[in-house]
């Protein structure tokens, strides 16, 4: 009985299942590598020979073809809850100067903690500025340029 074909087989399925379950393109590249392992099994490939396809095709699938997917899928995932503010204007409420830990803004009727880029920089209250990034709850911001 041949081993290397069922294990193949097994890896195969495992893997399809698993990608069924999750659908986050974590496991169908290897599924891709043991499909062609189990092709290379029967066509009478050495084992060694088996587990190196195996290898190399998962790896070579998941470097050149998990960056386009992703890109794809999510080009029309729509960002929501503090992601949507990134890029949004917010009005300095208190002083932020990160040198002294302070600083809060408003962005959609919501006040925030916020903090500047650069922690040289301090920006008065009332300015204008856009929201760059979200670190834990900590909006990152720099000063409107008009």
């Amino acid at each position: 009985m041949d081993y290397f074909l069922i294990l193949w087989l097994v890896l195969l399925i495992v893997f399809v299942i698993a990608e069924i379950a999750t659908l986050g393109l974590t496991t169908i590249w290897f599924a891709g590598g043991a499909l062609v392992a189990l092709l290379a099994n029967l066509i009478g490939l050495h084992e060694i020979t088996q587990v190196i396809i195996f290898f190399v095709v998962s790896v070579l699938l998941l470097a050149l073809t998990r960056p386009v997917a992703i890109r794809y899928l999510n080009k029309d995932r729509i960002k929501t809850n503090a992601e949507s503010l990134i890029g949004k204007t917010a009005v300095v409420v208190e002083e932020i100067d990160n040198l002294k830990a302070m600083g809060c803004v408003t962005v959609g009727g919501q006040e925030w903690t916020a903090r500047c880029e650069t922690d040289d920089c301090v920006i008065e209250k009332d300015s204008r500025v856009v929201i760059k990034a979200i670190q834990g709850v900590k909006l990152i911001v720099a000063l409107k340029e008009e």
